[in-house]
């Protein structure tokens, strides 16, 4: 009940009460004992209408009670409201190791249930009506994301492996606001994937010493474009044979691999050079023995593939074997058959 509107009823009630009984019933006075305490004399319609005032003032400390007691409930609410806003941000966010406390159960349980929870957005979003403007605004920023555009993700301090901070980055690569040496300089600023994304790119235009430089970000897609790069016009680089060894070297690869290699470097170096390299390789890499047997094949370096077979143990190399057994009988196969 509004307190103010109370007060006036009362009023007019107790002056009433109090007019009532001195104008009709008694103008009379009276003097009261409580407990040993002689009351001063007073008229019988202030005594008739004090009771009705004590009441007056019980019941509106009895509301005022309850009514700072429901704001302050309704002040928890609010602040929950607000923070179950901030829970479905960092939720959209993808923040890791969310944990919000709460002052009301209701919101206590449905943030504990965000805050455990993965929230993406779909497409449909964009038809809900959102009133809160901190949503609306990472909506958008995430929505921006996804269609490669660049955000600003500086005031949501989010970890470098978010995955929208990693999609974040891809797109300031893609669109030139972060140049290639930019990330390879501070890697631990970027996903891993990235900083070896950029560095596959690097290895199409970039010089050997640059190359060199970077190399711990070798990957394999990277080593074939620098292997491609021996033998074309545009963005055409030399390397000596270590040079070649040493960033094959850099990767962890398989026997066909090796091969592979080996075939891309066919008509990029000299056959003197490409058996060379092999040789060197097969003997610290023992993986890249089969690319070496291969090469030595492949140039007709019979008499050099032979003496290796025939070192060889029994059940080592059996598909060269074959391929040398029927050389020697005078059956031509393509080497590629046996591999």
């Amino acid at each position: 009940m509004n307190i103010k509107r109370y007060t006036v009823a009362s009023a007019i009630l107790i002056t009433l009460v109090g007019w009532y009984v001195y104008a009709y019933v008694s103008q009379e006075t009276l003097s009261l004992e409580f407990f040993g305490i002689v009351l001063p004399p007073l008229s019988l319609a202030v005594w008739i209408i004090l009771p009705m005032i004590l009441l007056y003032i019980f019941s509106v400390l009895h509301m005022a009670f309850h009514s700072i007691f429901g704001n302050f409930k309704l002040r928890k609410y609010e602040k929950d409201s607000q923070k179950i806003a901030d829970v479905i941000i960092e939720a959209y966010l993808g923040k890791k190791d969310r944990h919000h406390s709460f002052q009301t159960e209701g919101c206590r349980v449905v943030g504990d249930l965000i805050d455990h929870s993965k929230v993406t957005i779909d497409e449909s979003i964009s038809s809900i009506e959102i009133e809160n403007d901190k949503i609306k605004k990472v909506i958008q920023l995430i929505q921006d994301i996804q269609d490669g555009k660049v955000a600003d993700l500086e005031p949501y301090h989010l970890d470098v492996s978010n995955e929208l901070v990693i999609q974040n980055n891809h797109n300031k690569y893609k669109n030139g606001v972060l140049k290639v040496e930019d990330i390879l300089n501070n890697t631990t600023n970027y996903d891993e994937a990235l900083v070896k994304e950029v560095y596959c790119d690097f290895a199409k235009t970039a010089p050997l010493a640059k190359l060199e430089k970077y190399k711990e970000f070798m990957t394999k897609e990277a080593l074939f474009n620098i292997l491609a790069r021996l033998n074309t016009e545009e963005n055409k680089v030399e390397a000596s044979v270590l040079e070649l060894i040493s960033f094959i070297k850099s990767l962890e690869l398989s026997s066909k691999d090796y091969i592979e290699i080996s075939k891309s470097l066919a008509n990029a170096i000299s056959p003197e050079d490409r058996i060379r390299l092999f040789e060197l390789l097969s003997e610290d890499v023992e993986k890249a023995m089969e690319a070496y047997l291969y090469t030595l094949f492949d140039l007709e370096m019979n008499s050099m593939a032979a003496e290796i077979l025939e070192n060889s143990q029994p059940d080592e190399f059996v598909k060269f074997k074959a391929y040398f057994a029927l050389k020697d009988a005078n059956k031509n196969f393509d080497i590629n058959l046996f591999i």
